[in-house]
């Protein structure tokens, strides 16, 4: 098979290879600007925005913005923004060909080209995956001609749309955040108060920052991933996505400027979010995270799938979200909580999208206190079995050492890295210098029985290694109900 470069000129051509969009690009209407564009947003927002297309809605074209890296930048400018997402299972892989993003402005190099974009009257609806650390802002005033943030951009281009007399637009934050519509609202409303008060009073009367919970493993691209695009379907993508079938998208309805007819397609505007983010980020992301820490601790695992075919880590896996995480979460709304812990094993079983246990592992400081450490406080408070949360604490202690069970070396990926390895190292076994990081474990961090449990869990890792541990754990929240301290 004849390898073809993906672009305009070369994508009908590759109809019989791949399913491609037939619409009329050029007819797309940028309403929607996204800053981050990365794997996640093309493996989920994105395809949402192809199948409006595809069914004859032009009204939602997606003008991508890149805000760190190039990478993105010299990836798509040449093969005209399309991109190729492959889903795979162990039923094979199926690819399409994304088509909804009508632009990418790189804004290190050109930001006066996305304050253009934002401030375009047909932009009704901006999103971000930008995460966590993404929403933090300096405390001080910027050059609002040089924006270098999510938030500056969106600051300077709502002033912008004031002055001209146009209205405000949607600001919709798809990134794993305890409330990610109150931190996008906060990570705006700051600088725009350091800046002007009117103007931040504006945005508070013309700007709605719906929350949303957005779910879809997509693992990074990488090598592998151009040369199965390549070979499976004969096509030269220099970023293609390849991800899972399953895809979740739940949106707080508040869109006063018109929504997306997105519901199609099957995501749930609903009034209240909180129960679908609770269940997504303290089963499925705190899960990712547990797995992680203790697959990289045995020295044997690389990726998650790996690490998943240890019946004692899955079985942990299973036990920890029934017993310990389940019963703590507010009923969801047309969801059958059983059916879908298992259906998150098998997400994470599933060998075709693999995720990396480094990148698990990367941004602890971020995801831990966001995703698990909520459910750890609500157990020790309400007097629930929390040993497998405690675990999973000292699992991610341990892996802040740098080194795995072995003694082979681990690079810890985290903004706090410094700081933590040399309270993980000063410790050991004590789990109190990283418990006094009060920033990231609030009242947890003056639990005297947690102090406990977490250096009996830290002794019983290194003495006796994470399986026979998760054994022994496993066998104590099964038979008693009640953590051992």
């Amino acid at each position: 098979m004849d390898r073809i470069s993906l672009s305009n000129r070369t994508v009908r051509s590759l109809a019989d290879r791949i399913d491609v969009p037939t619409y009329d690009r050029s007819a797309l209407v940028p309403a929607v600007v996204h800053l981050g564009v990365g794997g996640f947003h093309r493996a989920h927002q994105a395809v949402y925005f192809d199948d409006l297309a595809r069914s004859g809605d032009l009204g939602w074209g997606v003008v991508g913005v890149g805000l760190r890296s190039p990478g993105m930048r010299d990836a798509l400018l040449p093969q005209d923004c399309l991109f190729t997402v492959v889903e795979s299972d162990e039923d094979g892989d199926r690819g399409r060909v994304v088509g909804a993003m009508t632009g990418y402005r790189y804004a290190p190099d050109r930001p006066a080209a996305v304050l253009d974009a934002l401030a375009d009257p047909r932009v009704r609806l901006v999103t971000l995956t930008v995460t966590g650390d993404g929403y933090h802002h300096p405390g001080r005033p910027v050059d609002p001609a040089r924006p270098t943030t999510a938030a500056g951009f969106l600051v300077e281009a709502l002033d912008r749309r004031r002055r001209a007399g146009l209205p405000g637009f949607t600001v919709l934050s798809c990134d794993n955040l305890p409330d990610n519509g109150a931190a996008a609202r906060a990570a705006v409303l700051g600088p725009a108060r350091l800046r002007d008060r009117a103007l931040a009073a504006w945005i508070d009367a013309h700007v709605s920052f719906p929350a949303s919970m957005v779910d879809r493993i997509t693992p990074a691209t990488g090598a592998a991933t151009r040369r199965l695009v390549a070979s499976r379907f004969g096509i030269d993508d220099r970023s293609p996505v390849v991800t899972e079938p399953f895809r979740q998208w739940v949106v707080e309805d508040d869109f006063p400027y018109g929504r997306p007819p997105l519901e199609q397609f099957g995501v749930h505007f609903v009034p209240d979010v909180t129960p679908y983010r609770l269940m997504k980020t303290r089963l499925l992301n705190a899960g990712h995270s547990a797995l992680g820490y203790l697959g990289s601790l045995t020295g044997e695992y690389r990726t998650s799938s790996e690490a998943m075919t240890n019946p004692v880590i899955a079985d942990y896996l299973a036990v920890l979200m029934r017993e310990e995480i389940a019963p703590l979460l507010p009923k969801v709304p047309g969801i059958d909580l059983d059916a879908y812990q298992a259906r998150v094993l098998r997400r994470f079983a599933n060998p075709r999208i693999s995720d990396q246990l480094s990148r698990l592992c990367g941004r602890g400081s971020t995801k831990m206190p966001a995703y698990l450490l909520p459910s750890l406080a609500d157990a020790r408070r309400t007097g629930r079995p929390a040993l497998l949360l405690s675990l999973a604490v000292a699992a991610w202690f341990c892996y802040l050492r740098g080194y795995d069970l072995n003694g082979a070396p681990i690079e810890v990926r985290d903004a706090l890295a410094e700081t933590l390895q040399a309270r993980a190292r000063a410790g050991g076994n004590d789990p109190r210098p990283l418990l006094a990081e009060h920033r990231l474990f609030g009242s947890l961090a003056a639990d005297p029985g947690l102090a406990g449990t977490l250096e009996n869990a830290l002794h019983d890792l290194e003495v006796y290694g994470p399986a026979a541990t998760i054994c022994d754990y496993l066998a104590t929240e099964l038979l008693t109900g009640r953590p051992v301290v």
